[in-house]
């Protein structure tokens, strides 16, 4: 069992070690980033959108900037879309669930803001609609997918794929790159 572990582990580690070689990758992490700390100096905000595993990551997120990262600092506008279950059950009962996220960014968000989608496939419907009602808006999008980026990819003014098919390697890799731009944000919004 113990050589299954290290098999996992070394998975993980060679999804981030090419990752790590992805220079393209790299530079859009990095400009995501700049970009998002344009926002908020201009007063917007930043959505989060996943289902899933990869809601726990979007909510994960959103708390690293609304609460803190490293330092003791004001809170940043991010949020997680899937939190108000009221909501949330409410449109996908009288509606569709293809639509929770859509009918919210079209309801509250504003050219300017951004929206992160997290969706290890990149087809995720309810995401792909949400990105669609924001390119309406001008509403700026990230995906995190997979490596194909799926649907989300052409709806995505930055998409950060993570270089495997592999969902639960896809994640962790969100996760490290979503902490990467963090903890940049944190550092390029508060040093002036």
């Amino acid at each position: 069992m113990q050589d299954k572990i290290k098999d996992i582990i070394n998975s993980s580690i060679s999804v981030k070690q090419s990752v790590l070689n992805d220079k393209k990758l790299l530079e859009t992490v990095e400009q995501v980033a700049k970009e998002m700390v344009k926002c908020l100096k201009n007063g917007n905000r930043i959505y989060f959108c996943g289902n899933g595993g990869s809601a726990a990551d979007a909510q994960h997120l959103a708390a690293e900037f609304s609460g803190r990262f490293y330092t003791d600092r004001r809170a940043l506008p991010a949020e997680a879309l899937h939190c108000n279950t009221s909501y949330l059950t409410a449109v996908a009962n009288d509606y569709s669930y293809d639509v929770v996220y859509a009918r919210l960014v079209d309801g509250i968000a504003n050219a300017g803001d951004f929206v992160v989608g997290l969706s290890t496939s990149g087809n995720s419907a309810n995401i792909v609609k949400a990105f669609e009602v924001a390119r309406n808006k001008k509403i700026i999008t990230v995906g995190f997918t997979g490596k194909e980026g799926g649907k989300m990819k052409p709806l995505s003014d930055y998409l950060i794929n993570i270089p495997s098919t592999d969902t639960p390697r896809i994640q962790e890799s969100h996760i490290t790159l979503g902490h990467i731009i963090c903890q940049l944000v944190e550092e390029l919004y508060f040093q002036s």
